[in-house]
């Protein structure tokens, strides 16, 4: 079963890709397909559930008992790349929904698939799953404030505080209670133990039916976007390169190992955008730009992952930093 869930891992970008292809082209052979995006939340629960029962409670303790770590996390993340990001979007045009859709997934960052690639990046994998409910609950709380300063009054307009909270509840909330509860089943049953041993197959399947259901449910309501798509690729292309230099720079002001370090970067440049896409799809008029724009951030740091699992693991080598 390790044997698998290893093989899993390590194909998973080819397995992420082969899911958007089939996708795309049944969107086009097939009419209807937007009717998935009711399936979009579901999976999106299932997958952060798998994601959270990967993190044992004892991971948890170990994680916010790393006070440098967790501050160069949150430092990075929720004060560096968000200076980034206000410098980035000034070479956008003045369209609030273009800007919040590019708002949305950069200033949120990742905690499902990018524990897989720090782990093949060789950093410290397991202190960065045991952080991911911490990220996750930081940026619901801090998005709505970068949101009003970056958008002024166009945040108020756009979007409302109801899908944070629903989002928080069933995004976040109930699957880590559910992996919580599982886990001392786990502990306490031996059919517990080989339940969770089977669902911990599940988080690269399970992200790639994700990506499958909002490709499939996105493509045919894109069209009138693809300006829209294009206009961003080089402002996700310029993030890619500068977010997880920014990243790795926190981690040696920070003094951290090298592993540690390498996470702060792989967590600074991948960002939470299959998470946030029903928020976005909450706002009033934002289909077809804001899944558009949303979307085209996943394919570009799809193809960036490649490049960080080979060129970060090479960080800190020499000097240990």
């Amino acid at each position: 079963m390790q044997n698998t869930r290893d093989a899993l891992e390590r194909h998973q970008i080819s397995i992420y890709f082969v899911a958007v292809v089939i996708a795309t082209f049944v969107a086009l052979a097939i009419r209807g397909t937007a009717v998935l995006e009711g399936a979009l939340n579901p999976a999106l629960a299932l997958m952060l559930y798998v994601t959270f029962l990967q993190v044992p409670v004892a991971e948890l303790r170990h994680a916010f008992g790393q006070v440098r770590f967790l501050s160069a996390l949150l430092v990075a993340n929720f004060v560096v790349i968000p200076l980034l990001v206000a410098g980035l979007i000034q070479l956008l045009p003045a369209d609030p929904m273009l800007r919040l859709g590019v708002l949305l997934v950069l200033l949120t960052p990742c905690i499902d698939y990018v524990v897989t690639f720090a782990h093949l990046g060789r950093a410290d994998a397991r202190l960065l799953l045991a952080a991911t409910p911490a990220l996750l609950i930081t940026q619901m709380i801090l998005l709505p404030g970068y949101l009003g300063l970056f958008l002024g009054e166009d945040a108020a307009r756009l979007f409302k505080a109801g899908p944070f909270i629903h989002a928080f509840l069933w995004l976040i909330a109930v699957p880590l209670v559910l992996a919580a509860l599982t886990q001392l089943w786990a502990a306490r049953s031996e059919q517990g133990a080989c339940t969770s041993a089977l669902l911990g197959l599940l988080p690269v399947p399970v992200t790639a039916m994700v990506l499958f259901i909002v490709v499939a449910a996105m493509v045919p309501q894109l069209g009138p976007a693809a300006g829209s798509a294009l206009r961003v690729v080089p402002i996700y292309i310029a993030f890619a390169v500068l977010a997880p230099l920014l990243g790795w720079s926190m981690g040696r002001m920070f003094g951290l190992k090298a592993t540690a370090g390498r996470a702060v970067a792989f967590s600074s440049g991948t960002r939470n955008s299959l998470v946030v896409l029903p928020l976005a799809l909450s706002v009033p008029g934002a289909i077809p730009i804001l899944p558009a724009v949303i979307v085209t951030q996943t394919l570009v740091e799809l193809l960036s992952e490649l490049a960080y699992v080979r060129l970060i693991q090479k960080w800190g080598d020499k000097k240990g930093t």
